[in-house]
């Protein structure tokens, strides 16, 4: 059979030429679409579950939280293996599916699920799925730092959480942008307990009367003057003194108790679990960037960075982002590399060729099935879903010396048959198939 595929083509090597250049032509179509990334993805196919409690302890949110979810999507289909994770406020369920499994089917059966488990879970309890990203999606990350030192943490924070992050989050191929360091803002009542007691209020009558003060009540229009107006009441909470005028109760002698007279209203901080430091100068604020599965990191990092470079002068006076992890300068080393020797494999079989066997198509030869053997694996790969990573990119490089050693193998084989018959054939010559004197 291969006697023959040779016959065939020698006997039809224009059309032997037309599937190299349409193989070729494939392969670099391939080769340039195919993902880039620098840490191969050897993560299972998993949805992640965060569900938070507001300050329940980590055996409340076992019993009440992780439990229920667990055994719930223990029987989701194609499911392998559930793990619960249980902590102060929060619970993280890990649902790993089978080989092959699309992401995007499994996050659409688990939020299935999901609402059939709603029900059992507590009031307070707020449930949403993860980023649909794997463990090798962080990809770049940045910190905010005001040189001029007008800005304090929160302020900072509130600069990534309200403008940045919404920004970025807009870049293709960005699944999410994690906020860390800083300092969340907020609205904070601090009571007094004698005073509530003095006026006998309980503190459930505190946190009804602050959450029915904060409501925007719509109601019908008013027709006056052949036009018509909406007539609405707005009770959105929007400064600290429309906290201190939350009435409460009024004592028996008819005076109105506002919540300013039995608590300290102020902004402070959010409680922190951890801190995001710079080079060992101080606290800072920043974000993570998280690129969505099997998506080229080279060309998500690329946007992200144009994406920061339009955004840096809407930033404050003094306030700067610096890049603290950067994968696309691995992944730009690891492509060199991997030119680099593949040029250096070139020059080496080509100088081998010429100097043993003093023939330049035969060197020609062996130097064209080099990158057409790339090629080709790059067609298979981008078929497959395998992204161009070091261990992929690597082993290319290994496979290549192998296929090296077959070319010039063939190569100095054909010539010794060429030698012999031309020991047994002197003066002879070779055409095609036949041969003459």
């Amino acid at each position: 059979m291969i006697a023959n595929l040779i016959r065939w083509s020698i006997a039809n090597r224009l059309l032997v030429l037309l599937a190299t250049l349409m193989l070729t032509a494939w392969g670099v179509w391939s080769l340039s679409r195919t993902p880039l990334d620098a840490i191969p993805d050897l993560s299972d196919v998993q949805v992640i579950i965060r569900t938070t409690y507001p300050g329940q302890a980590p055996q409340i949110v076992e019993n009440q939280i992780t439990y229920p979810l667990t055994t719930t999507m223990l029987s989701v289909p194609g499911a392998k293996a559930v793990r619960g994770y249980s902590f102060f406020g929060d619970s993280f369920v890990y649902i790993l599916f089978e080989d092959g499994t699309d992401l995007y089917w499994a996050r659409s059966r688990v939020l299935e699920y999901l609402n059939q488990v709603q029900s059992r879970l507590p009031p307070q309890a707020r449930t949403a799925l993860g980023p649909d990203a794997t463990g090798v999606g962080w990809v770049y990350e940045y910190a905010l730092v005001d040189r001029s030192g007008k800005m304090d943490l929160s302020q900072l924070r509130a600069l990534q959480d309200w403008f940045l992050k919404y920004e970025l989050k807009s870049v293709p191929n960005v699944s999410e942008v994690a906020s860390i360091g800083g300092m969340v803002r907020q609205y904070q009542i601090v009571l007094d307990p004698d005073r509530l007691r003095a006026y006998n209020i309980p503190h459930g009558e505190v946190i009804e009367a602050v959450q029915k003060a904060n409501q925007e009540i719509g109601g019908s229009v008013l027709e006056l003057g052949e036009a018509e107006y909406m007539v609405r009441a707005s009770g959105y909470l929007s400064s600290l003194d429309d906290f201190r005028k939350i009435p409460l109760t009024s004592t028996d002698a008819g005076v109105s108790v506002r919540l300013g007279d039995v608590a300290r209203i102020q902004i402070g901080p959010e409680m922190r679990r951890g801190i995001a430091e710079l080079n060992g100068e101080g606290e800072v604020g920043g974000g993570v960037i998280v690129m969505r599965s099997g998506k080229n990191a080279l060309e998500t990092i690329a946007a992200v960075k144009y994406k920061l470079e339009k955004l840096k002068p809407g930033l404050p006076p003094g306030v700067e982002i610096i890049p603290t992890y950067d994968r696309s300068s691995l992944i730009k080393r690891a492509v060199k590399n991997l030119a680099e020797k593949l040029i250096e494999e070139f020059i080496v079989v080509a100088l081998v060729c010429m100097i043993f066997l003093f023939h330049f198509r035969s060197a020609f030869v062996a130097i064209v099935s080099l990158p057409l053997g790339i090629l080709v694996a790059f067609t298979v790969m981008i078929y497959q879903g395998v992204n161009a990573n070091i261990m992929s990119l690597g082993g290319i490089a290994i496979a290549v010396g192998a296929m090296v050693d077959a070319a010039v193998v063939m190569i100095e084989n054909a010539h010794k048959h060429i030698e012999a018959w031309n020991h047994q054939h002197p003066g002879g010559t070779l055409i095609g198939d036949a041969h003459c004197k």
